[in-house]
């Protein structure tokens, strides 16, 4: 696995471990407000602030996943599923939420499969 791989796929960790942050630990914040473009009031309701939670520690877990895969297995392999899932639910949450999503949580990854190619 290249150097450029193993960099591009712990910038995709930091940022998986930041949407952990921001849903598990942040999650009436107003940078959480503003990410995810609700309200203060609406991440206070008890379901919502629940379900945020369980999806903070999804993202955590992926990003413990990449860190696994660079780190202790250095496996292209596995960077190639765990990236390759990251786009697909990227592009899922594109199709059915907001366009940006491909992008946002999707662009690193994207870049990282690319450079797996090189």
């Amino acid at each position: 696995m290249n150097l450029v791989t193993k960099i591009l796929s712990i910038c995709v960790a930091l940022e998986f471990l930041y949407i952990f942050y921001l849903e598990t630990i942040a999650t009436t914040s107003a940078k959480t407000s503003k990410v995810f473009g609700m309200t203060k009031q609406e991440l206070s309701q008890k379901n919502v602030n629940v379900l945020f939670k369980n999806q903070g520690v999804y993202n955590g877990l992926l990003s413990i996943l990449i860190v696994l895969a660079i780190l202790v297995f250095s496996s292209k392999a596995a960077v190639i599923c765990l990236m390759s899932y990251i786009v697909a639910v990227a592009l899922y949450g594109s199709l059915t939420s907001n366009p940006k999503i491909i992008l946002m949580q999707g662009g690193l990854a994207i870049l990282t499969l690319l450079s797996c190619l090189f």
